[in-house]
């Protein structure tokens, strides 16, 4: 960010011997993520291969192609409605929880949302619990935090980045050790539900006990994908799986927690926000939200995208070039990374004057009308953007309505977050804030 300020909206960087572009603004920005044959990911990602393979994340070329529109029908909003009840009975024991920090002293918010995220992505990506929330000592939770630790110590460590001097480092090991636990839970859960898939054939089994029709995880749809009339191979859906663990927690935990922190801090934001819920649930003050309810939270959906702009939880998406390319006038040689600084993009004065101030109608309808789509990328843009926006935003909303129907959100004075990267974006010193009883 220093860097920006000395330098502008796009300056070069050396990492090593690797030079690199990093990108704060908007027309730059589109060339690459707009770009549908700049595809391949800069170097980086490969530490995440040896846990995600070459899932949606980490592919390139044909396989992301294939994968992409394989994947894609998962996510119509038929079959995300059908997790609004797993948003809602993970929020509900995440209010339990919160239950206990009522009029105590300040307490930071961040680890109590992981593990309701946690809770949520793994009931929606497997179709099981991982009893995070009641468990947060379980070996998953742990060995999931390890290895999202790895891959930020590898990309900036001048051992730990080479594959050669790598596994004389302790994190090699550590890392051996949280595989076999992370890919045995996955490969046991994809066997298991594989076994009960063809047990379940019968026509019987695509209702409950109730007659409603089943929910089905990302999994069973993963297990039901054929590609020439044949099923996926099972390497392939665990890749996926594992991918959309990953990808499913940490972003929205960072999500949630940062938009509940600055809601604590501005008390007239968070009072419209509540104004709205109690309109939306003004016939169903204790009911659980449905799809069109968390449609309706129009204010709070503002408010999610603007604590997104100034913590984007992903801070950058970088692409190595294959081919030398010409930008502008200029020569992009073959080699060179392409990286857009989300977190400068969003700070960029031109797009977003008084960058630093929390102001959430910059998104209302007529303040975005205009905008480049580039400008603001927190989940990314063009043919890599991320697939699961429309979950994340639900999941999103239905937390931290629910936790604003049941609290109020007191500030902590004096205390401004401190960005750091630990693979998403969170506070080094925490999100501290204060919890009373809200009348709703």
């Amino acid at each position: 960010m220093g860097f920006q300020k000395q330098y502008g909206n796009l300056f070069k960087i050396m990492l090593g011997n690797r030079p690199r572009l990093v990108i704060c603004d908007p027309k730059a920005a589109e060339f690459l993520l707009g770009s549908t044959s700049i595809l391949e990911k800069s170097y980086e990602y490969k530490f995440l291969h040896s846990w995600l393979g070459t899932g949606l994340l980490t592919s390139s070329g044909g396989k992301w192609k294939r994968q992409r529109k394989l994947i894609t029908p998962t996510f119509h909003f038929q079959i995300l409605e059908q997790f609004i009840g797993v948003f809602d009975s993970q929020s509900d024991i995440l209010v339990k929880k919160l239950n206990k920090e009522v009029d105590q002293k300040a307490f930071d918010i961040y680890p109590y949302i992981t593990l309701c995220a946690l809770d949520i992505i793994c009931e929606a990506a497997m179709g099981t619990s991982v009893n995070a929330q009641n468990n947060s000592e379980s070996e998953y939770v742990k060995n999931v935090k390890e290895m999202c630790r790895i891959v930020v110590d590898r990309s900036f460590s001048p051992i730990k980045m080479f594959d050669v001097l790598y596994p004389l480092s302790k994190d090699y090991k550590i890392e051996q050790n949280a595989l076999k636990v992370l890919h045995g839970y996955t490969n046991y859960v994809i066997k298991k539900r594989k076994e009960e898939l063809i047990s379940k054939s019968s026509t019987t089994e695509k209702h409950d006990d109730t007659g409603a029709k089943k929910r089905l995880a990302f999994l069973d749809l993963l297990l039901q994908c054929q590609v020439d009339g044949k099923p996926l191979p099972q390497e392939v859906i665990r890749e996926e799986v594992d991918t959309f663990m990953f990808e499913g927690h940490d972003t929205t935990t960072s999500g949630i927690s940062f938009a509940l922190y600055h809601l604590s801090k501005y008390p007239e934001v968070q009072e419209k926000a509540v104004n709205e819920l109690r309109s939306i649930f003004a016939d169903n003050k204790d009911g659980s939200p449905t799809y069109q309810d968390l449609q309706n939270m129009k204010y709070l959906e503002m408010v999610i995208k603007e604590s997104l702009r100034l913590y984007p939880p992903v801070p950058a998406y970088a692409r190595v070039l294959e081919e030398t390319v010409k930008y502008d006038g200029s020569i992009l040689p073959k080699g060179l990374t392409l990286m857009v600084l989300s977190h400068g993009l969003h700070r960029n004065t031109n797009v977003f004057p008084d960058p630093e101030k929390f102001d959430p109608e910059r998104f209302s309808p007529e303040n975005s009308a205009g905008r480049s789509p580039y400008a603001y990328v927190p989940f990314s843009a063009g043919p890599r953007n991320c697939i699961g926006q429309r979950f994340a935003m639900l999941e999103m909303k239905s937390t931290i309505s629910k936790v604003l129907r049941n609290f109020e959100l007191l500030p902590v004075p004096e205390h401004e977050p401190i960005a750091s990267v630990e693979a998403i974006v969170k506070s080094a010193n925490g999100l501290p804030v204060y919890l009373t009883k809200r009348q709703f």
